[in-house]
């Protein structure tokens, strides 16, 4: 009797775009050498052949579907849905027991939030669900948005607040905000401001990085995007995530369409309760747009105009100023830098050469404290002089 599984499902049919489903589900249904051996190819590419059972889990735990967002809402679904979905993970897990025969692989066992008990697996993937969000949302930080869609970024910044020295004062004031944001009190829009290599982007991958096991998700855009807040909050407006709209190194001309669009977007009081957005601009100059003499001089209500520039920085509940680094800043941020890799260069040796650094790199930054620790350390362990 030919075997139609999984050609059955209905709210989980979306994993059968997953390679190793579909092989699975088409020798299966033909049963021929040549579908086996496929299948089998694309479970050693994945590396699931120790434990089907696990793989599978994981690609419906993924799956974005109605029943995965309505949890993630923290609604219920339709009787109808619940049990149409209890259906599918019958079909599948069934198919997993199907095709043991084929040898050459482990099936594994159940694991959580799944069981052999299908009540059970519906109630823990809804308190999962609730907590992580849906699809793509649970295991990606951030994200662009491409043709109306988010698309992941695989390789975002891997950096803690640890490797990010002093600037204690700034990191609070943003952490403050931060923490504020998921917890459901008010917060506020921020702009970071100042010289470049100062560490603003840094410290916001940083926050990611430690607030995305709490929910917090980073949606990047381009000034050029910037029209499409409006379609970003709207395509994430059910999320239970928290969403930071990144826009780094912004600045803008004078009579840009973009102005009117950025203050559109930060208008109005802010409600935690009712808003799962909070933008984030990154600059080097504290009110962001681009402005001339002559632009003044050519404009009738000159007074006007720089007030409609000024007033678009002031429409961020917060600013926070990441100063220029002076000498001691800069030489303390290079010693703690090197003391985390156990440098072995005497410390006087090591503070000459990182201003004889910042000098001839023409000035000095935590970026550039980066730069020299870094090159100390490989040169160190090569057993080679620094030499620049």
């Amino acid at each position: 009797m030919p075997y139609f599984g999984l050609r059955n499902l209905t709210v989980l049919r979306g994993i059968l775009r997953d390679d190793v489903v579909s092989s699975l589900n088409g020798c299966l249904i033909s049963g021929s050498d040549i579908d086996r051996s496929v299948f089998l190819h694309s479970l050693y590419l994945c590396g699931g052949e120790n434990n089907l059972t696990e793989y599978i889990q994981n690609v419906i735990l993924y799956d974005e579907n109605p029943v995965s967002v309505a949890f993630a809402n923290k609604k219920t679904p339709s009787d109808y849905l619940l049990k149409a979905y209890k259906g599918d993970l019958g079909r599948i897990f069934g198919a997993i027991n199907a095709v043991a025969p084929f040898g050459e692989f482990s099936i594994g066992c159940f694991s959580a939030p799944f069981s052999a008990d299908a009540d059970e697996t519906v109630k823990n993937l809804s308190e999962f669900y609730s907590r992580f969000g849906y699809g793509k949302f649970i295991n990606n930080a951030a994200f662009n948005f491409e043709n109306g869609e988010l698309v992941p970024i695989k390789n975002t910044a891997d950096i803690s607040l640890s490797e990010l020295k002093n600037y204690e004062t700034e990191k609070n004031i943003i952490e403050s905000n931060i923490v504020n944001f998921l917890h459901g009190l008010p917060y506020s829009h921020m702009l970071l401001y100042g010289d470049r290599g100062t560490g603003k982007s840094s410290t916001v991958h940083a926050m990611l990085k430690k607030y995305f096991p709490s929910g917090l998700r980073i949606i990047e855009i381009n000034k050029e995007n910037m029209l499409q807040i409006p379609k970003i909050r709207q395509h994430i407006l059910a999320n239970p995530l928290k969403f930071i709209i990144f826009i780094d190194d912004l600045s803008l001309n004078e009579n840009d369409d973009k102005i009117s669009a950025l203050k559109a977007s930060l208008e109005g009081s802010v409600s935690a309760a009712t808003d799962n957005t909070m933008i984030v601009a990154t600059s080097n100059r504290r009110h962001i747009v681009k402005e001339s003499f002559s632009d003044r001089d050519n404009s009738v209500h000159a007074a006007d105009s720089i007030q409609e520039q000024l007033s678009l920085s002031d429409r961020f509940g917060i600013t926070v100023m990441f100063s220029t680094t002076d000498k001691q800043n800069y030489l303390s941020i290079v010693s703690q830098l090197a003391a985390d890799v156990k440098l072995k260069l005497p410390t006087d040796e090591l503070l000459s050469l990182a201003e004889k650094w910042a000098i001839v790199k023409g000035g000095r930054s935590p970026r550039r404290a980066k730069q020299f620790v870094d090159l100390a350390f490989s040169c160190e362990v090569k057993g080679e002089p620094i030499d620049f």
